[in-house]
């Protein structure tokens, strides 16, 4: 039952959705992946997928051990890798995931590191909005990411790479954001488009606009930058933001920022590890990559 071949299958099958699909992709006959497949939930006792006229898709177990089987063949192979290229040489795959605004100035950097000083590193990267990296990383998906977090969230284990402020985000000519700074009860009754829930960044701004005795005033639910930033170049809504987040728009004046104040919130931008992850010479190398190629301001003040 725990031979990490089944189990690869079992993730191909989880990614893929359909057998007749991945027995194309890989070039294998579909009734020896099905037949190993059956095998497979036969030694569970109990269905990995339930079965649909488009292909299928995970049961509940299904759901419970994805995580799980992840983690373990990632350590597996990574315990083969070292093994077989010896002690002492980073080797193997490692998952990050990255919010949109710290690819090109934080993951890109250290792509070209890797590549030169750890060719056997193989590095697969998903972009992802900071709202939707808890999943990513309680469901084992990406082993590391790059992120913003609150002070308050910080872990011992996490790297702070950056200190920023958040930004109040308008369209050019905007009066409220004409000012440098601008201060949050100035937040009271104007449209917004935010993350979507459940988002800790959300919780953050619910709580303290709930402190200063108003709601925020949310139009607009979106997980997507490309989707807030044409909101409020369109005048739909305002939006808040990370320093990252606001180029090339910025720097071509179709947004207007200002410094939120009175109080400030300032997020930390962090490469941080799902819990239980044990690192092997190949995380260590994309993480001592990243943390090179990020101007390091210490930790922001948590209060």
């Amino acid at each position: 039952m725990m031979r990490p071949a089944a189990w690869q299958l079992f993730l191909d099958v989880a990614e893929e959705g359909s057998l007749s699909r991945l027995a194309l992709r890989q070039e294998r006959a579909q009734p020896q992946l099905s037949r190993q497949l059956a095998e497979l939930e036969t030694a569970c006792g109990t269905p990995l997928f339930v079965r649909h006229a488009r292909g299928l898709h995970l049961s509940e177990y299904g759901q419970w051990v994805l995580p799980l089987v992840r983690g373990w063949l990632a350590q597996t192979q990574a315990v083969q890798n070292e093994i077989r290229h010896g002690v002492g040489v980073a080797v193997g795959e490692v998952r990050l995931g990255v919010i949109p605004s710290a690819v090109r100035p934080v993951v890109m950097p250290a792509l070209a590191t890797l590549r030169t000083q750890h060719p056997l590193v193989r590095l697969i990267v998903t972009e992802a909005l900071d709202s939707q990296m808890d999943h990513s990383l309680q469901s084992a998906s990406v082993d590391m990411a790059v992120r913003y977090l609150h002070p308050a969230g910080l872990r011992p284990a996490d790297e702070v790479l950056q200190t920023v402020g958040t930004y109040l985000v308008g369209p050019p000519g905007d009066a409220l954001t004409r000012r440098k700074t601008v201060s949050f009860a100035a937040l009271k009754g104007l449209p917004l488009v935010l993350p979507c829930r459940p988002s800790a960044w959300r919780d953050t701004l619910d709580g303290l606009a709930q402190q200063h005795g108003f709601a925020l005033n949310v139009v607009l639910q979106a997980d997507s930058l490309l989707v807030q930033k044409e909101s409020v170049m369109q005048g739909v809504a305002h939006t808040l933001l990370g320093p990252l987040a606001l180029e090339p728009e910025r720097a071509q004046k179709r947004l207007q920022v200002s410094l939120l104040v009175d109080p400030p919130l300032p997020r930390a931008i962090v490469l941080t590890q799902r819990a239980g992850l044990s690192l092997n010479l190949a995380h260590r190398a994309v993480a001592d990559a990243i943390m090179a190629s990020s101007p390091r301001t210490g930790r922001p003040p948590t209060a």
